[in-house]
C-alpha cells in the first residue's frame, strides 16, 4: 500500500492504527470507534486490525493502556514522589488537567469495558497504582497504604469526572486548579487530625 492511500506504511500497522483510533475519539468520543472505522481512518483494508487486535475490547485496551502510560507521566512531571500538600496538589491538578485535556481518551481508560487479559493495559494500571501508594507511604507514614491510596486516587478521580461532567467549575484553569488544591488541603487536614476521644 502507498503512502497515498493512507496513513500505514509496512512495519507501523499496530501504531496506524492506535494513531487512528485516538483520532476517531477525540471527533466522536467511544460510540464511532470500531475495527472497521479504524481501518478506514488509517487506509488499510478492513481486515488489517484484526492483525493486531482481536476485537473492539482488545483495541480499546491498547488505547487505555497508551492513556495510562502518557498519565504516568504527567504526573510523575508534575512532581515524581510528592510529600506535602502543595506537591500533592499539583499532582492531583495535573490528574485533572489530563482528563480535561483528553476527556474523550479518559472515559474510555476508565469507563469503557476493556479486555481483562491485557497484560499491557494491566503494567499501564499498575505504575499509576504505584505511583499513588508511593506517595501515600511518602505523604502519611504509619498509615495503611493499600487502603489509604484507594482514598487518595478516588478523591482526585472523583475530581476528574465532577470536572468532565460539569459538576464543577471549569471556567478557567486558575478556577479547576483552586478547587483541587482546597480539596486536597483539605484530606491532608483530615489525616492529620487528632482522632476524637469515643463517646
Amino acid at each position: 500500500m502507498s503512502q497515498a492511500s493512507g496513513t500505514y506504511h509496512h512495519g507501523d500497522l499496530r501504531a496506524a492504527c492506535l494513531r487512528a483510533a485516538r483520532e476517531l475519539l477525540e471527533e466522536d468520543g467511544s460510540s464511532g470507534l470500531s475495527l472497521r472505522a479504524v481501518a478506514r481512518r488509517a487506509g488499510v483494508s478492513a481486515t488489517a486490525p484484526y492483525r493486531h487486535y482481536a476485537d473492539r475490547d482488545a483495541l480499546v485496551s491498547a488505547v487505555a493502556a497508551e492513556g495510562y502510560r502518557e498519565l504516568a507521566g504527567h504526573l510523575a512531571a508534575a512532581h515524581p514522589s510528592p510529600t506535602t500538600p502543595d506537591e500533592l496538589a499539583a499532582v492531583a491538578d495535573a490528574y485533572v488537567r489530563f482528563a480535561l485535556g483528553h476527556p474523550a481518551l479518559f472515559r474510555v481508560m476508565f469507563a469503557e469495558p476493556c479486555d481483562p487479559t491485557s497484560e499491557e493495559r494491566v503494567r499501564a494500571t499498575a505504575v499509576i497504582s504505584e505511583y499513588v501508594r508511593d506517595i501515600v507511604r511518602n505523604a502519611f507514614p504509619g498509615t495503611d497504604p493499600d487502603a489509604l491510596s484507594t482514598t487518595v486516587w478516588a478523591l482526585v478521580h472523583g475530581l476528574a469526572f465532577l470536572h468532565l461532567d460539569g459538576k464543577l467549575d471549569t471556567s478557567s484553569p486558575q478556577v479547576v486548579t483552586a478547587q483541587v488544591r482546597a480539596a486536597v488541603h483539605a484530606l491532608f487536614a483530615v489525616a492529620a487530625a487528632p482522632p476524637r476521644p469515643a463517646g
